[in-house]
């Protein structure tokens, strides 16, 4: 009974904290306030029309919603096998030797004493080495079972709350270049079973090379179930490495599993789209340009040198080249340029977390690029003049003010928001490209003279960078006749988070059952026990009837007492009457 009162008053304990917790941790994007950002609304706007879709879809807006809505994640980097230490100690090693040691199952040629020396020092090794270093291999792999999960909860629940049309992975989709085939097929099984579950490979006829003549335009809106379902899987150095390291094999299989390394995208917006109000039939007959959204898939792996291999260099210089030489006209109206890539563009120290840092192989890989934190400022100045057509000139094409759009990459797990920019009115011997912080460089925004560029290096959705994921929205706006686009994070917390409240469903969980079994183990034996009882008290009361005789006797002893009085009443008068 006392047991039983614990665990009840443990339930009233855990069970509201446990319903709490985990409704917390599975709305967790409504408690934090997420929402796409919306055309012309502020975030509480954007906030309260999401909170509307899921529980009064009657007075939900659509015109107020985004027609591309992209959640972007960065750098899970799953872990496996490869990354364990002594795996090996799960065998037990220490356990085996010391049967060879003893002669207990095979001859030996030692003495006896030697036998119990080297079985000593086996069994110590058994209990202090092999199982410690077991414990920890089933550690680590039952939290790469959890960091998985973990994982995919941010992106089931963000994907749910939020509704994204489309979705990308920037890159380091795996934790290291250097595993194995068969472990970069089982990574690659986890994370379309248990990250990314329900999610979809791009097929690689929708994966389209640069064309003039492009004709694989998809109209936002249509097939726009799978297009939820579809990730655009970016390439990083943990998926095929650095330019020093980076082979075709790794390429290969990256591709395989994946997806293409480099490969672009095109979106049109529909004619019957609300939130523009937009026709095409408008768009025909005033010969204005046709709302288009371009996505480049770019594999910048390997655009600094030195390369270890050449052709794999070439085949992602041509594929920009490609890009350059089929984009539209700087002046064309309507056109947003995306830019998906991994490694961010140069910037100097301090302004992000990450400074510029390059590293090479010694004697290998053709003394190739070991490690790098950003392009280099050539690289990056050829991405801003080339595939953006910006320029520090104002006598080119478009006044030098290039393309609109925006460039997202990952590698630097912190995240940062940042405006690269020229002024043109600088002496030309001063003219290079600058960069800051974008919540500084505000001001510079479409102004005149200073072409620039938004890049959002996206904060890592691993559980050491709590989980983040980035929402980026694009909205077309007739008046300007031009795209605009704003960028929201939106992050659980650390991993520790995910951890502590299943431990508690589970405690709570466990504990039920205990109180549920131990309450009707009760109730059986109080309904036995009664059944008992009430047994013996049947059996006393038959015992009770039968010890009753003497007093039904005694009752016939005083009903023959009567009897005797009687007779000696009649006998008195007898005498009397005699006398």
């Amino acid at each position: 009974m006392f047991l039983i009162s614990v665990l009840r008053y443990a339930l009233f304990l855990l069970v509201p904290l446990s319903l709490t917790f985990t409704s917390y941790l599975y709305l967790y994007p409504a408690f934090h306030g997420c929402a796409f950002p919306s055309p012309g609304y502020d975030a509480s706007e954007a906030y309260v029309n999401t909170l509307r879709q899921h529980t009064l879809p009657n007075l939900y807006d659509a015109t107020k919603v985004a027609p591309f809505r992209l959640l972007a994640l960065g750098d899970p980097q799953l872990e496996g096998e490869s990354s364990i230490r002594d795996i090996d100690s799960v065998n037990l090693p220490s356990l085996k030797k010391f049967f060879v040691d003893s002669g207990i199952f095979s001859g030996t040629t030692h003495s006896l004493l030697q036998r119990v020396r080297h079985s000593l020092h086996d069994i110590i090794d058994f209990w202090l080495d092999d199982l410690p270093k077991a414990f920890e291999v089933y550690r680590k792999r039952f939290d790469h079972i959890g960091n998985d999960y973990y994982l995919g909860h941010i992106y089931r629940a963000t994907h749910w709350w939020l509704d994204p049309t489309h979705v990308t992975v920037l890159g380091d989709l795996v934790g290291s270049q250097w595993i194995d085939d068969e472990e970069f097929e089982e990574r690659g099984r986890r994370y379309w079973t248990r990250v990314f579950k329900h999610g979809e490979r791009i097929p690689d006829e929708i994966m389209s090379p640069p064309a003039l003549d492009f004709q694989n335009t998809i109209m936002l809106g249509d097939d726009a179930a799978a297009w939820k379902k579809r990730i655009i899987n970016v390439a990083g150095n943990h998926d095929v490495g650095y330019a020093g390291d980076i082979s075709k094999d790794r390429v290969a299989r990256f591709e395989r599993v994946f997806g293409k390394a480099n490969y672009e995208l095109r979106f049109q917006l529909p004619s019957n789209h609300n939130s523009s109000s937009v026709s095409m039939t408008d768009i025909e007959t005033d010969g204005r340009d046709i709302p288009e959204i371009r996505i480049m898939i770019l594999n910048d792996m390997n655009l600094d040198t030195p390369v270890s291999d050449k052709d794999l260099q070439d085949e992602s210089y041509q594929f920009l080249n490609d890009l350059i030489s089929t984009s539209h006209a700087v002046e064309r109206s309507a056109l947003f340029t995306l830019v998906l890539t991994h490694i961010p563009l140069y910037k100097d120290g301090g302004i992000c977390v990450d400074g510029p840092f390059f590293d090479f192989f010694d004697g290998e890989f053709e003394n190739g690029v070991k490690e790098q934190n950003h392009l280099s400022r050539d690289a990056s100045k050829g991405m801003l003049e080339g595939v953006f057509g910006m320029s520090g000139s104002a006598h080119v094409d478009g006044q030098g003010m290039g393309r609109h759009g925006i460039i997202l990459t990952g590698h630097d797990h912190e995240g940062c928001d940042i405006y690269h920019y020229i002024n043109q009115s600088l002496p030309e011997e001063d003219r290079e490209w600058k960069c800051d912080r974008y919540s500084e460089a505000k001001h510079l925004v479409n102004q005149s003279g200073i072409p620039g560029l938004r890049e959002v290096t996206v904060r890592s959705m691993m559980g050491d960078f709590a989980g983040n994921a980035g929402l980026l929205s694009l909205w077309f706006d007739k008046e300007s006749w031009e795209w605009q686009f704003e960028f929201a994070n939106c992050g659980l917390g650390t991993q520790h988070i995910w951890w502590f409240v299943h431990i508690l469903d589970f405690i709570t969980v466990i504990v039920s059952i205990v109180y549920g079994v131990w309450l009707a183990a009760f109730k059986a034996c109080s309904i036995l026990g009664l059944h008992k009882n009430g047994t013996k008290r049947g059996k006393k009361e038959k015992k009770v009837t039968f010890e009753m005789k003497p007093d039904t006797g005694i009752n016939s002893e005083k009903s023959r007492g009567g009897a005797d009085s009687g007779n000696r009443e009649v006998k008195g008068e007898a005498n009397r009457s005699r006398r």
